[in-house]
């Protein structure tokens, strides 16, 4: 008779039974945002999420209304695009896609936030399973979405795009944030044409990742009313108070010292000015 403690055969099983991970628990989907982590894999559910209100985002109003518009068609069972968020760095991209879920929130409509980390991509077909058979309706957020030249996330990307084989969810799209238009940098696709074999052949490879995104809305740098317009708004929702002309003195000076004018600079002096004038704004 054969010592199971001694068999090898045994010893082997028992070893592939203690690397082999965990099936996944069943997701508690009661919380309105998570963000999916991998070592273990997981829905980590967000209880406070960081965003502004949505009318509170200024210079960027036809980008915010064809994404809400987007975004309640989907909440409502109805055909929506993925989106494709790009453009000037600090004016509110990724503030828009949680501010519009907050106000598909509010009209009833119970949508939920998955954000997915770019390092992430090659497990996304084992977060689409996951969500693909659940009862509810789910946007994956991926922020600061860009790709180097050795990088090959790029083809996770592609097949959460098309779907693949079983294509992708019904309940499931993709709104994704980049400083990029096409997701590469310009020289990567310079590269490809004076370097391959086929020029326009590498080049489609790389570009086409971007035309896949049903919807692009572009974000450019706001100008000086709109930066001071901002400003003004964060006061009056948070109750500070500042004179017109104290407000744009300081702001300009401010800007000039950032050397850039955005909504990430607006939001950055109103912090300092609320922190001056003794009023909490968390």
């Amino acid at each position: 008779m054969i010592d199971p403690l001694n068999d090898p055969m045994e010893r082997i099983a028992a070893a592939l039974e203690r690397m082999s991970p965990a099936p996944l628990a069943a997701p508690d989907f009661s919380a309105e945002a998570f963000v999916w982590h991998t070592g273990p894999e997981r829905l980590e559910p967000v209880i406070n999420v960081s965003r502004v209100d949505l009318s509170l985002l200024l210079g960027v109003d036809r980008s915010r209304d064809t994404l809400l518009a987007n975004t309640l068609q989907f909440a409502r069972g109805l055909p929506a695009n993925n989106a494709l968020l790009w453009g000037a760095r600090g004016m509110g991209k990724s503030s828009l896609v949680k501010a519009v879920h907050a106000k598909v929130q509010a009209e009833g409509l119970d949508l939920k936030l998955v954000e997915l980390q770019r390092e992430d991509l090659p497990t996304v077909a084992r977060l689409m399973d996951i969500l693909r058979g659940a009862p509810f309706c789910f946007v994956l957020f991926c922020d600061d979405l860009s790709f180097s030249h050795d990088d090959q996330h790029y083809k996770s990307l592609k097949a959460v795009l098309d779907g693949g084989v079983a294509g992708r969810p019904d309940n499931v799209v993709l709104y994704a944030t980049s400083n990029r238009r096409h997701l590469m940098p310009r020289d990567m696709i310079e590269n490809e044409r004076g370097s391959a074999i086929n020029p326009s052949e590498a080049v489609e490879e790389k570009v086409s990742l971007s035309d896949r995104f049903g919807l692009w809305l572009g974000f450019h740098p706001c100008s000086q009313d709109e930066y001071l317009a901002m400003i003004r708004g964060y006061c009056t929702a948070h109750g500070v108070t500042i004179s017109d002309d104290d407000l744009r003195a300081e702001a300009i000076e401010w800007q000039a010292t950032r050397g850039a004018r955005s909504g990430r600079v607006a939001w950055q002096y109103f912090t300092d000015l609320a922190g001056r004038k003794g009023v909490s704004i968390y």
